[in-house]
């Protein structure tokens, strides 16, 4: 999991989940400062939206260097933090436009978590299955059965019904 070169970026596969763990915890920290009122810096401090590229570069260098374990526990807690909201809000919560001010006019929450979560997970997902393909195989000596040997979703809380389906419209 800590090989280079998973990505055209070089990056790992911890370094791709030290990203998901970084935009985990910004939409949460978005969301806690929309519950307090206040207007996240968005998507992150000295960042617009235009310099995302610049951003991730931020994210990755912030989360390379730690080590495997303390990136997977954070990537559990983070995850875990992301379904309980889920699992908290109510459906008009999630899709009404304008519920939350800080989503602005044309997004809803709900757009906000499927970015960080799902749809990240999809990008996660499909580099490391093609990095697999063309150069896995022949640098390591056994795929790991299951999602849970990379840490994957292996102690995550179950996702129940009503959050898959909230996660995927």
């Amino acid at each position: 999991m800590t090989k280079p070169r998973v990505t055209r970026g070089g990056w790992s596969v911890k370094d791709m989940l030290g990203h998901l763990v970084e935009w985990q915890r910004m939409n949460l920290d978005w969301y806690a400062a929309g519950q307090r009122g206040e207007k996240p810096a968005m998507p992150a401090p000295g960042f617009t939206l235009r310099e995302l590229p610049r951003l991730n570069q931020m994210i990755y260098r912030k989360h390379h260097r730690r080590s495997l374990r303390v990136v997977l526990e954070d990537y559990h807690t983070y995850h875990a933090r992301i379904i309980a909201l889920l699992e908290s809000l109510s459906d008009a919560d999630l899709v009404t436009l304008g519920r939350c001010s800080w989503t602005g006019p044309s997004w809803t929450l709900s757009d906000y978590l499927r970015a960080s979560t799902s749809a990240h997970y999809l990008w996660a997902r499909t580099r490391i299955r093609r990095w697999w393909k063309g150069h896995g195989r022949a640098q390591e000596t056994q795929k790991p059965s299951s999602r849970s040997q990379w840490g994957f979703a292996s102690t995550h809380a179950p996702v129940t019904d009503s959050a898959r389906s909230r996660m995927t419209r």
